[in-house]
C-alpha cells in the first residue's frame, strides 16, 4: 500500500477526465447494471460508468485516489452513483456480484496478486456479466521506471488467469490491441494492450 499511496499523494497525478477507450466500446451495447473496477485511481472510468447509467463502484489500495476520486464524483453530482472504497486487492475482494467488471491497467511494479484476482473477479460475475481485462504488453518506448519486478502479460496468460474457457465462462474476446500513445516528452508511438473480455454464460 505504501508505494501507492507515496505515488498519489507525492507526484500529484491528475486525473485525465476520460474513460478508458476499450472500456467506452465495449459498454456503450450492453444493459447499465451493477459495475465493479479494479484499482480505480481517479475514478475516471467509474465516473464515466456512472453517467451511462451503471451503479457503479469502484475500489483502489490508495486513500489518496479514492479521496480525489469522491471529490470528483461529488463535484458531478455522481456521489449515489459511482461510488468509491479503499481496498486491498490481495487481501480481500468487495462484496457483491456484478455485471460488469474492469481490470484496467491493474499492473504493478511491487508485489500484487494478480492471477488470484481476476479468478476471483471472474467468480464474482452475474449471469452474463462480463469481465473485462486490459494491460500494457510491453512498456512503451519512452518508460524509464519498469523494473524487473513489472509483470507484462501475454493475452494467453490473461485469459488463462480468468479460468476461462469453462462450462460457466465463454470468451468473448482475448487479442491485441493498438492504440496512439504520447510520452511526457511529446514523442508518440502506438502502444499494444492485451484485451481479454470473458462472459459468464446465462443460466
Amino acid at each position: 500500500m505504501a508505494f501507492w499511496e507515496d505515488f498519489y499523494r507525492t507526484k500529484r497525478t491528475s486525473s485525465s477526465g476520460r474513460a478508458t477507450a476499450a472500456l467506452q466500446r465495449i459498454a456503450e451495447g450492453l444493459q447499465p447494471g451493477r459495475a465493479l473496477d479494479l484499482g480505480a485511481s481517479h475514478g475516471d472510468d467509474v465516473i464515466w460508468l456512472a453517467m451511462k447509467g451503471w451503479q457503479a463502484r469502484g475500489c483502489d489500495i490508495s486513500d489518496t485516489a479514492v479521496t480525489r476520486a469522491r471529490a470528483r464524483a461529488t463535484a458531478l453530482g455522481l456521489g449515489q452513483q459511482a461510488q468509491f472504497e479503499r481496498c486491498d486487492l490481495s487481501v480481500a475482494f468487495p462484496e457483491g456480484e456484478f455485471d460488469l467488471i474492469t481490470a484496467l491497467y491493474l499492473q504493478s511494479p511491487v508485489a500484487l496478486a494478480r492471477e488470484a484476482i481476476l479468478r476471483q473477479a471472474a467468480r464474482r460475475l452475474r449471469p452474463g456479466g462480463r469481465l473485462l481485462i486490459l494491460s500494457h504488453a510491453a512498456p512503451p518506448p519512452w518508460s524509464r521506471e519498469a523494473t524487473p519486478s513489472t509483470i507484462f502479460p501475454k493475452v494467453a496468460e490473461e485469459l488463462a488467469a480468468t479460468g476461462a474457457p469453462t462450462s460457466e465462462l465463454e470468451v468473448v474476446a482475448a487479442e491485441i490491441v493498438r492504440r496512439p500513445g504520447r510520452g511526457p516528452d511529446g514523442t508518440e508511438a502506438m502502444l499494444e494492450d492485451n484485451l481479454v473480455l470473458v462472459r459468464r454464460r446465462a443460466a
